[in-house]
C-alpha cells in the first residue's frame, strides 16, 4: 500500500471528538492529502475557526498516520479556505448526526426537519449551543430539543 493510500485509510478511523464513531472524513474536514519525500501532509478544514478541539483533532490525525508503517512522518495543517459548510458532510455523516446525535442540518431555504420525528415544525430556540458550531432548536411536534450544526 502506498503512503497516500495508507493515509486515506487511517483518516477514516479518526473520529471527531464531539461525535464518537463519526470520522473526520465523513464530517468533511479532510481537504487534501499530499506525500513528498516520505512526509504526508494533511490539510484540514475546521468546522468553526475557534473550535477548541482543533489541537486534539490534529494530534489524533498525526498519531493515526504515524502508526502506519507506510508513513515515515506527517504534518497536519489547518487551512483557511475553503470555508467548511454542511455541504461537505458525507451521506453517512448526515445520517449518523441525525440518528446518533439528534443533530439537524439547516436546509437551503433555512428550514429545519426534526431528526427525531421528521416533522418540519422545528424552530430556533437559542443561538448558544453546547459548542460554537452548534445552536439549539425545538421541535413542536415531538417536543424534543435538537442541535443545529451551523
Amino acid at each position: 500500500m502506498t503512503a497516500l493510500a495508507a493515509a486515506h485509510d487511517a483518516l477514516r478511523n479518526v473520529d471527531d471528538p464531539e461525535y464518537p464513531g463519526l470520522s473526520i472524513v465523513d464530517l468533511g474536514l479532510v481537504e487534501e492529502i499530499e506525500e513528498r519525500d516520505g512526509v504526508v501532509t494533511v490539510g484540514l478544514i475546521p468546522t468553526f475557526s475557534g473550535c477548541p478541539a482543533l489541537k486534539m483533532i490534529a494530534a489524533d490525525v498525526a498519531e493515526a498516520l504515524t502508526e502506519r508503517p507506510e508513513i515515515d512522518s506527517c504534518q497536519v495543517e489547518w487551512l483557511p479556505a475553503p470555508v467548511w459548510s454542511t455541504d461537505r458532510l458525507s451521506d453517512l455523516g448526515r445520517q449518523r448526526l441525525a440518528r446518533d446525535f439528534t443533530v439537524v442540518l439547516r436546509r437551503k431555504d433555512g428550514t429545519l426537519r426534526c431528526p427525531v420525528c421528521g416533522s418540519d415544525t422545528v424552530r430556533d430556540q437559542s443561538m448558544a449551543g453546547p459548542t460554537r458550531c452548534r445552536s439549539i432548536a425545538w421541535c413542536d411536534s415531538c417536543r424534543n430539543a435538537v442541535e443545529v450544526m451551523r
